[in-house]
């Protein structure tokens, strides 16, 4: 996506307008523009110059941000340089405006005494201007002119998009000023002309015809409306410009065998920098030497500072607490971790939500209409029988209490507070529609390995046999699980490791596939493996055999270790949960969204960690090309998520109405995620959720505010109930709505600062989650299991041809077949009989031993 600098819009109406004119232009395939941050966003083979034509020729005026690399080298944030980056999020805007304001009313508060205070309150004025009205209507004049003058940004802009046909915000209140001051003119005009004659009653009556306070009031309350919204809109982009300012300018590299300080924008990917304590890291990289504790606070929104040793990988920007360390560069510039999360919170502020459509759609006509209605009211009073001045007033409170900047700002402000917060805690979304969807989701689906659990085997039992002590045990079997390379064995010496075990020599080494190993070691032989590869070295007792076999009902791996023709004992190790799972679980649910487990394990182990996790369905021997077809058939059911980490999560993953990828992760399966988890832990999926539904509700409330208000605005400024109530707007009230409209807006955003999203206190369920949950119980009711004892199957093709031959009977929906544990557990849509189950099996030449 291509990114432009956009100037001169000051209303949703411009934006619409902007992306209407990029829109047309060959090449381009998508376009959005930002009213928030005035950028814009194109995509296609357009070229730069083509695209810059068309929105000066809508009447506005763009540029193109950077790319790569600037002239002064500085690497490049989401397309744009950082110093660019930072410059769009720096509020010029306030500034200016106040400036304007000061400048304002300075002349309005003299124009204001002498228009009211003197002329209706009989406030003293000097001599010269006591029973001179004439002099009065021209200081008057004056004021205001020079009012209009300081304002001059309205008219330039509010005529320029009227000559374009493209009217917007600035437009109404040109016209509205322009009016009332034209008007006032003429007031005055005919006001010397009947002093000529001597009507000292024309004279009276032309004075209280005079709107110079309206057309100098207008300004300055849209004016303050201005500032109001300028610095509120400012301070929803605090959390991408403290990102920024994370950034450290300089670094500390080995150059020559020394140390030097460079520029940020100088180290390169293979340098060796150090850090120490009270540094940040300036790039990322990986710890060669030293440790320390690294509060990663600024990434993840973690506090409690992570241990770091050789080996370890640091994050950019993050602190350095604690002790010296020396890493080696691996990701600089626009490559590290924080340069991706300011790029995916800008790419996500560039983009629009699909709500924002409706918005856009009304802002597109909401000025011209608005225009319509003003000329129409001013009509209509004028037939009703009403002055010229009484129709004037109606028609300009109509220009100047529109307000379509609420409308155009309704859904950006809050979406980018809410991409702040979730920035802030180490949840990223890519796209403001991510944000969006991530809160209607009904169903999601959790990979297990490296999601639900860690990902890496631990040790989880040391059962002894007979006499022998845990730490004996355990010292045996890290002797012959030295020497191999298995997960299982890796999981082991980690054990060791933590006791402080070194293992010891042993000779004959022999690592025997799909039984276990052997070595000779003081002078015996040493067995470790599983129960019928050691059951054929030593004999198992029943009660060590059942314990093996409750260790498997808990997902267990139990490895059997015997010395010559003794059992040694079990040590079982497994891919343990996390320990925030269960409840990130628990969360998900009293959310009313329905989890579903995804595993290429086998039905028993699967059942386990589903168990222990506590999800709805378990979906076992997945394979991993078979994941998105599992979420392909989920999406029938409702909006699913998928929360992944593997490369084999990708297809998954884009997949899913929103992928969710744990920041642990691969980069394949971060890069196909709609929203990434940096802390790569589980309770951060329903705190998305949760902080996607708060930001949906606080879009619905500024768009029911922004129709609101048009709505009641509207009509009572055209003077509909003045016949029946005597109701009638005064311009200058109709101005100071109009500035405050769009400044509730932006403030009502920035309530989502103090959303709590780990908070499930206040949750509630979804309806649709509901029906779906209802929908699933029921057809829960329609199916069953049966579980087959099968005698026979050898190998994976043993059970894929009993799995074909089962899923080939009428009314067998699934069959999950294990050749390990001899096992089919078939669902059923409807009753089949054991015989015809039996039978269908044994053709196949296997023996079916019972059902169940």
């Amino acid at each position: 996506m291509d990114q432009y600098q956009v100037t001169g819009m000051s209303c949703a109406a411009c934006s619409t307008r902007v992306e209407k004119a990029v829109s047309k232009v060959p090449g381009v395939t998508s376009c959005s523009v930002s009213l928030l941050t005035n950028s814009m966003g194109v995509e296609g083979d357009a070229s730069p110059e083509a695209v810059i034509a068309a929105v000066e020729e809508a009447g506005y005026g763009a540029s193109q941000k950077g790319q790569g690399k600037n002239a002064a080298g500085s690497h490049t944030h989401g397309g744009y340089s950082a110093s660019e980056a930072e410059e769009m999020l720096t509020d010029h805007e306030t500034p200016i405006l106040k400036k304007r304001l000061f400048s304002s009313l300075g002349f309005l508060i003299v124009l204001m005494y002498f228009s009211m205070g003197a002329m209706m309150w009989g406030w003293p004025v000097p001599s010269f201007f006591q029973d001179n009205h004439v002099a009065m209507g021209l200081l008057q004049l004056i004021l205001t002119a020079i009012v209009m003058v300081i304002n001059q940004k309205f008219f330039i802009s509010g005529f320029k998009s009227l000559w374009h046909k493209a009217p917007n915000m600035d437009t109404l209140v040109a016209l509205g000023s322009t009016a009332a001051f034209v008007y006032s003119t003429y007031a005055l005009f005919a006001m010397t002309d009947a002093q000529m004659r001597g009507d000292m009653a024309g004279v009276m009556s032309y004075m209280h015809e005079f709107y110079f306070e309206s057309a100098a009031m207008i300004l300055t309350l849209i004016t303050v409306g201005k500032m109001l919204e300028a610095r509120s809109k400012g301070r929803t982009t605090d959390a991408l410009k403290s990102l920024m300012k994370l950034a450290p300018k300089t670094a500390s590299v080995i150059r020559d065998g020394e140390e030097v300080l460079v520029s940020i924008d100088q180290v390169t990917k293979g340098d060796i920098f150090i850090v120490r304590p009270g540094e940040n890291i300036p790039v990322d990289g990986i710890v060669l030497e030293g440790s320390s504790a690294v509060n990663e606070a600024a990434l993840t929104g973690e506090s409690i500072p992570v241990d770091k040793a050789a080996g370890d990988k640091v994050s950019a920007a993050t602190l350095n607490q604690s002790g010296f360390i020396r890493c080696q560069a691996t990701r600089v510039g626009e490559d590290t971790t924080l340069s991706q999360i300011i790029q995916m919170v800008s790419d996500a502020a560039a983009t629009k939500a699909p709500i924002a459509k409706v918005a856009d759609r009304v802002s597109g006509v909401f000025v011209p209409a608005v225009i319509g209605i003003s000329i129409v009211t001013m009509v209509v009073w004028l037939l009703a029988g009403e002055s010229i001045g009484f129709a004037l007033a109606r028609g300009i409170s109509v220009l100047v209490i529109s307000c379509p900047c609420a409308l155009g700002l309704a859904t950006p402000v809050a979406i980018m507070v809410g991409n702040g917060m979730g920035a802030k805690n180490g949840i990223m979304f890519k796209t403001a529609v991510s944000l969006e969807e991530a809160g209607k989701v009904q169903i999601v689906a959790l990979d297990k390995t490296g999601t639900i659990t860690n990902g890496e085997p631990m040790v989880t039992n040391i059962l002894p046999a007979g006499e022998i002590t845990e730490d004996e045990l355990l010292r045996l079997a890290i002797a012959l699980e030295a020497k191999s390379e298995h997960p299982l064995a890796r999981a082991i010496m980690e054990e060791a490791k933590e006791r402080r075990q070194m293992p010891q020599e042993v000779s004959d080494f022999q690592a025997l596939p799909g039984n276990g190993l052997t070595a000779r070691f003081e002078g015996s032989l040493l067995y470790g493996g599983n129960y019928s590869f050691i059951s054929k070295k030593a004999p198992v007792p029943d009660s060590v055999r059942r314990q093996a076999e409750a260790l498997a009902e808990n997902g267990k791996t139990p490895l059997f270790f015997a010395k010559d023709q003794s059992l040694l004992g079990i040590i079982a190790v497994a891919d343990v949960i996390k320990e925030d799972s269960p409840q990130a679980v628990r969360e998900l649910q009293n959310m009313g969204i329905r989890v579903v487990m995804l595993t290429g394990d086998n039905q028993r182990t699967a059942n386990a960690i589903g168990a222990q996790a506590g999800v709805d369905e378990v979906i076992a021997g997945v394979l991993p090309d078979g994941k998105e077809s599992v979420i392909r058939a989920l999406k029938e059911q409702g909006k699913v998520a998928m929360v992944g980490d593997g490369i084999n999560d990708a297809p998954a993953l884009t997949r899913a109405d929103t992928g969710i990828a744990i920041g642990a992760g691969t980069d394949i399966a971060i890069d196909a995620a709609d929203v990434v988890l940096m802390k790569s832990q589980l309770k951060d999926v329903p705190a998305a959720i949760r902080l996607s539904r708060a930001t949906l509700r606080n879009i619905h409330e500024n768009l029911f505010w922004a129709f609101f208000y048009n709505i009641i605005g509207i009509p009572l400024a055209a003077g509909i109930w003045y016949p029946i109530f005597g109701w009638k707007l005064n311009p200058m009230f109709g101005a100071a709505a109009m500035s405050l409209s769009s400044f509730c807006v932006v403030t009502n955003a920035l309530r989502l600062n103090l959303f709590q999203m780990y908070n499930a206190s206040k949750d509630k369920k979804c309806k649709a989650a509901v029906q779906i949950q209802e929908i699933n119980l029921i057809k829960e009711d329609e199916t069953m299991t049966k579980t087959m004892k099968i005698e026979g199957m050898m190998c994976g093709h043993c059970e894929a041809r009993v799995k074909k031959t089962l899923e080939a009977l009428e009314g067998v929906s699934e069959a999950a077949v294990s050749h390990e544990e001899g096992t089919a557990v078939v669902t059923l849509s409807k009753e089949v009989a054991d015989e015809v189950l039996k039978k269908a099996v044994e053709d196949q030449d296997y023996q079916v031993l019972g059902i169940e």
